[in-house]
């Protein structure tokens, strides 16, 4: 069975969703950090993801394409970032 790419339908959902998947990035790097185990590789993912979303959201922003489409470059980063950090 194939995975098939999630889409949330409504803004608020996509925040939630959002929300959720940052928290569970936040637990684990925190951790990670606790531990001493957070590599410089991981520090540097931590900046750059956010830059290339900040990025994302203000060509969308600047487009007209909307609220969720300004949502939606955070939803796709916080949920990899989660999906990876369950992982390790």
């Amino acid at each position: 069975m194939g995975m098939t790419k999630r889409r949330s339908s409504s803004l608020p959902a996509m925040m939630t969703e959002m929300t959720l998947a940052s928290w569970e990035t936040m637990f684990h790097r925190g951790l990670m950090m606790a531990q001493g185990t957070c590599s410089a590789a991981e520090y540097q993912r931590m900046v750059m993801e956010k830059a290339a979303a900040m990025q994302a959201s203000t060509l969308a922003m600047m487009t007209g394409r909307g609220q969720a489409a300004m949502v939606a470059p955070y939803l796709v980063r916080s949920r990899a970032n989660a999906r990876r950090l369950r992982r390790k």
